[in-house]
């Protein structure tokens, strides 16, 4: 177990911690990033990105995530394989956090990324048959259906990937959506509405996942929005795609939350305690896009800057000196 002192500690990775970590590294700030349990956050999962700026052809999520880390890396920010399990905010700066291994960040200021995790439906055999048929992660877990039937649950952007996504692997993919009409971006619905590999399911919500007699998912039973009318539905792979939830559960009752969404001062990224700043899926629920988590970042790491040059304490490098990086760039001491 060790102690890490830094000027700015970073919990989460993703685009809004990496691009804080890019522009607190370049102000001398000297970054802390502890990844989390899903480093680069949800373009990890996601396989091609064409609205992200300054990319004129389709580009992988997984690069696109390895590019922002290496960046921040070149420009002196210190990458953690921890996940932070404690913090204690509420007495001010500095500010003290613990790793689920034990060690201790010590930090002047902290930005919270820690971005959003998929939801579940929570209907009966949905976290039984988790990884044996059912699936939040079409990427992920696409592969081991080729050639089988599958289908997806939702009817926004996430939903209407997956579903194409998973055309790469089956020839019989359908989308079970509980509305009429789907809730996607228009290019996206187009796509869809384009496959003759997809089956739109319309007005209709699963309500268990069964088993089949070899333990794997078997069958989805279905309920009609309209009708209250059952079905079943055999299929080989369920892929739950409604969207996700902030991941805010170690902050709870630490900051101001708003359905689960950390608070922060309208229009900038600052929450109630001076020095500390959420940024991307955290705080936004409103936009929720790679672009605007990477903008809101910039913003928490300008403010941060700000915030230490006013500060009246005393820092928590104060007395320690950080190496130098091979680019040249002071890290944070240990």
């Amino acid at each position: 177990m060790a102690t890490h002192r830094t000027k700015m500690l970073i919990i989460g990775s993703g685009p809004a911690g990496y691009s804080a970590a890019i522009y607190g590294a370049r102000a001398m700030l000297h970054p802390i990033v502890v990844q989390g349990i899903q480093p680069g956050g949800q373009l990890t999962i996601t396989t091609e990105v064409e609205n992200y700026p300054g990319f004129r052809d389709v580009v992988q999520g997984p690069w696109l995530m390895e590019e922002m880390q290496a960046q921040a890396e070149h420009v002196g920010t210190r990458m953690m394989w921890d996940t932070i399990v404690e913090v204690d905010l509420e007495n001010g700066a500095p500010f003290r956090a613990v790793g689920d291994g034990g060690d201790e960040y010590l930090a002047d200021c902290v930005v919270i990324a820690t971005g959003a995790q998929a939801k579940w439906l929570g209907v009966p055999g949905e976290q039984e048959l988790g990884g044996k048929g059912v699936s939040a992660c079409a990427t992920c877990d696409g592969f081991f259906f080729r050639g089988k039937k599958v289908a997806v649950i939702g009817g926004g952007n996430t939903a209407v990937e997956e579903a194409l996504y998973l055309t790469n692997h089956s020839d019989d993919v359908t989308l079970i959506h509980r509305r009429d009409e789907l809730r996607s971006e228009k290019i996206l619905e187009q796509r869809l509405m384009a496959s003759d590999k997809i089956t739109p399911m319309w007005n209709k919500t699963v309500t268990s996942f069964a088993a089949a007699e070899n333990g794997t998912l078997g069958h989805l039973v279905l309920e009609d929005t309209q009708t209250g009318e059952t079905s079943t539905l055999e299929v080989d792979g369920a892929f739950v795609a409604i969207g996700h939830a902030p991941a805010t559960e170690l902050f709870v009752g630490k900051l101001e939350m708003d359905g689960g969404y950390l608070v922060t001062e309208p229009g900038t990224p600052k929450t109630a305690i001076p020095g500390v700043f959420a940024a991307g899926d955290v705080m936004d629920h409103t936009y929720r896009q790679a672009v605007t988590a990477a903008g809101v970042g910039c913003m928490a790491a300008l403010d941060a800057e700000k915030f230490l040059a006013g500060a009246d304490f005393t820092s928590v490098m104060e007395g320690f000196e950080a190496p130098v990086t091979e680019a040249g760039v002071s890290e944070a001491a240990e």
